[in-house]
């Protein structure tokens, strides 16, 4: 089976849409690299807002290449400084140096503090407008500094391993540099850059092993931090904005829905009749559709309107220990690890597609095919805008989203409020195959087929 590691190491299939970052040790203010202050540092001189410096609770280390230990961009009198993974100022051993940054769209001052031979960095790792103030130990001004990204090298990293959270994230990349006109870098999984190449010239493709770390004036890393308490790493936690918006608010710009461009090699239709594209799997149980009729009962409902009923899952069989999901029957089956610009074409010309909340549905947003999502374990805002959203308020439902529920990757069985109890999975199971085509039946006949 075609596999590739997930950010926290584990396995992820094509049908996995949800990438966490895991937590390490942070850097801190004072990194190893350097030697510490002789004493402690005092406290920053009342800041307006929380003191930057901080540790951070969370880093994606093992999801993103690592950050240069020296600040990438070189000011005055041994100055470096860079917006790599927050704002950092390293200062050298000739002297004091009050050391000032503040959020220019706030005028918070963020920072202040007297140093040398060190390096500080922001606990704010997100995009935040910073500027920075050096002074001499006489109070002499030795450099300033204001945030601008136009015509600077940027990158945006976004985990690899998984296929819906990049086609989620990369629309709020591609705002990011319209807005800001710098010479943007993005870092995604080489399975699905080449959806995206062709179609964005001015923004340049790179895997994980082809970042070169050295040269970015500024990085934003992309993911879902599940521990970040203390929002370090995003601005607000994701379950609260949801899968797709939460890159918004990490970089800055407007989190209303956009769908990016994608250019296929092939865009021709696949089969002459009216069909509709499938995908049952799922990462984990609770992302199943449940009921134990669904699949068998739409897809004969479906067959007797005139449409083929072809499921595109990279796995026919998927599960774990005694319990595992087959391909449906009455499904045709087109399964197996195809190109992702095959699913795309095959859902491109499909009168719509019904699947759960996966990589695929969201491949299937993308390459403009109407979609119903059966979905009870996220909450609607989770995932994009759609007629065909289908969950039942009757049943528990919404616990990825409950931000008293940390999800386990590692706990294929997960049901955090009813796990090995008779109320087990019934955010999909109380899902109705008559709820199922009464959604369909909302959705645009968009390719020509068959209502």
């Amino acid at each position: 089976m075609d596999q590739h590691a997930s950010p926290d190491g584990l396995v992820a299939t094509e049908n996995e849409t949800l990438s966490e970052v895991g937590p390490v040790t942070s850097v801190g203010p004072v990194t190893s690299k350097v030697p510490q202050p002789a004493a402690p540092q005092p406290a920053a001189p009342k800041p307006t807002a929380p003191a930057a410096s901080e540790p951070a609770k969370s880093t994606p280390t093992s999801s993103f290449p690592p950050v240069p230990s020296v600040p990438t961009q070189q000011g005055p009198n041994g100055i470096s400084f860079d917006f790599n993974e927050g704002c950092r100022i390293r200062v050298p051993d000739d002297q004091n140096y009050t050391v000032r940054f503040r959020d220019l769209d706030s005028g918070n001052i963020l920072y202040q503090n007297a140093i040398r031979n060190a390096t500080i960095q922001s606990t704010k790792r997100y995009y935040v407008r910073f500027g920075i103030e050096i002074e001499s130990a006489d109070g002499t001004v030795k450099f300033r500094h204001d945030h601008d990204l136009r015509d600077r090298d940027v990158l945006v990293a976004l985990p690899v391993g998984t296929l819906g959270d990049p086609i989620a994230w990369f629309p709020y990349a591609v705002k990011f540099q319209e807005k800001h006109g710098c010479k943007l870098t993005v870092m995604m999984g080489a399975l699905i850059i080449p959806l995206f190449r062709d179609a964005y010239p001015t923004i340049t493709f790179a895997t994980r092993d082809e970042v070169d770390t050295t040269r970015f004036y500024a990085s934003y890393y992309l993911g879902l931090f599940f521990d970040d308490t203390e929002c370090q790493w995003q601005p607000t936690d994701f379950r609260h904005v949801g899968l797709h918006k939460t890159a918004a608010y990490i970089l800055g710009v407007d989190p209303a829905e956009h769908k990016p461009l994608m250019l296929l090699p092939d865009d021709s239709r696949p089969i002459a009749e009216p069909y509709i594209c499938i995908a049952v799997q799922a990462s984990t149980h609770a992302k199943k559709w449940n009921n134990p009729h669904g699949w068998a009962d739409i897809i004969g409902r479906l067959k007797k309107r005139g449409y083929r009923v072809v499921c595109i899952d990279r796995e026919a069989v998927h599960g774990t220990g005694i319990v595992w999901t087959h391909l449906p029957h009455g499904a045709e089956d087109q399964t197996g690890a195809r190109p992702l610009a095959e699913r795309a074409r095959w859902l491109r010309h499909a009168a719509g597609f019904i699947g759960v909340s996966s990589g695929l549905a969201w491949l299937a947003w993308l390459a403009d095919c109407p979609v119903v999502m059966i979905s009870g374990f996220t909450h609607p805002t989770n995932e994009f805008e759609t007629a065909g959203r289908v969950i039942n308020w009757h049943a528990c439902n919404s616990c990825w989203n409950d931000v008293r529920h940390r999800f386990k990757h590692d706990d294929y069985f997960w049901c955090p409020r009813h796990k090995d109890g008779d109320r087990q999975y019934e955010c999909s199971r109380l899902i109705t195959a008559d709820q199922v085509m009464a959604a369909w039946d909302k959705l645009p006949v968009a390719h020509g087929a068959m209502a």
